[in-house]
């Protein structure tokens, strides 16, 4: 029998760089409390969220993976040229068809780099980290560049009290690439399709089409926050003991940044050391969905509360429901 060659394998991937942009306005609870009867006290108490960035009518999710992805690129000190694969993980991108992918590969340089989209909502750059590890060590990519990008103002109701105030918008990039020692722990990553109704969108596109109205983003506030609250710790205790590591070893906690109170309700159960960096972009930035977990990343350096090898736990959960977690050595 002939048998086929196969593409050189990998042993070890690892993060080489992280990048991050935010929208260029600054909305304050007191900006979009009038709609939904509330106040910058209830805000913060319930959600931690002080202010969101939302970006310009002139501004979408290409745009903002662009400015990302530079960033990243130049703290990794690859050039576009060298990527392999370009992949943008993003539920607000309005063409079903080219993939977002595609033409930010093209802005910087990448081409012929394979490109495509991933819709995982909140989990998505999770998923795009597990997906640039695994084609790093079976030897099908050199260098990958993972982009979660999200316009969530795009979809908000002003009048809703359920998602609507949370949401920001930002990119986040990370260029994974080959490494000499393990710098990606396994992945846990999953989803529950029963539990779907627990965030979506209000209608799909033909129902929109028919009945004239704009679709927009709800959840089940409570029903989620306890799925994220406690199911999700034990999906982060998986990664931790996958990576063969335990919570003592672990210096930076990069939840997605949903909720301060679950991001404390997790820090509290998963028993994380003292003095951890824990990141909580969410103040600032809103929740950002696919981009928060970089977002968070690049906040963090930003701040000087983590440096290059350390251990980080990073964790996405939303919309699916989808999950994914792994620990990672910082760049």
């Amino acid at each position: 029998m002939t048998t086929i060659k196969q593409a050189p394998v990998t042993a070890h991937s690892r993060v080489l760089g992280i990048g991050g942009v935010r929208g260029e306005n600054v909305v304050s609870n007191d900006d979009i409390v009038g709609p939904i009867d509330s106040s910058d006290e209830w805000i913060q108490q319930r959600t931690g969220i002080v202010t969101r960035r939302r970006a310009g009518a002139d501004v979408d999710v290409i745009d903002l993976s662009e400015a990302a992805a530079r960033l990243a690129l130049e703290h990794a000190g690859i050039s576009a040229e060298q990527l392999d694969t370009v992949i943008v993980s993003t539920v607000t991108y309005f063409r079903q068809t080219p993939a977002a992918a595609t033409q930010v590969a093209d802005r910087i340089g990448a081409t012929p780099a394979a490109a495509y989209d991933i819709s995982a909502a909140c989990a998505g750059y999770t998923y795009g980290i597990a997906q640039a590890d695994a084609l790093v060590r079976s030897g099908a990519a050199q260098y990958v560049l993972v982009i979660g990008a999200e316009k969530m103002s795009d979809f908000i109701d002003p009048t809703d009290r359920s998602i609507s105030f949370l949401l920001g918008d930002g990119a986040g990039a990370a260029v994974v690439g080959p490494s000499d020692f393990p710098g990606i722990g396994p992945s846990v990553w999953g989803a529950d399709g029963s539990r779907a109704d627990l965030i979506y969108q209000t209608e799909d596109w033909r129902s929109a089409l028919k009945s004239g109205t704009w679709p927009t983003l709800r959840q089940e506030g409570q029903s989620v926050f306890k799925w994220a609250s406690f199911q999700m710790v034990d999906v982060a205790r998986k990664a931790i003991e996958a990576a063969g590591v335990t919570a003592e070893d672990i210096r930076a906690f990069i939840p997605h940044q949903a909720n301060m109170r679950i991001i404390d309700q997790m820090i509290k159960q998963l028993k994380l050391p003292d003095g951890i960096a824990v990141g909580r972009d969410i103040a600032e930035t809103g929740n950002t969905s696919a981009a928060s977990i970089p977002l968070a990343t690049e906040r963090l350096y930003r701040d000087g509360q983590v440096h290059s090898g350390d251990l980080a736990l990073q964790i996405g959960f939303g919309a699916g429901l989808a999950y994914g977690a792994q620990v990672i050595v910082l760049p």
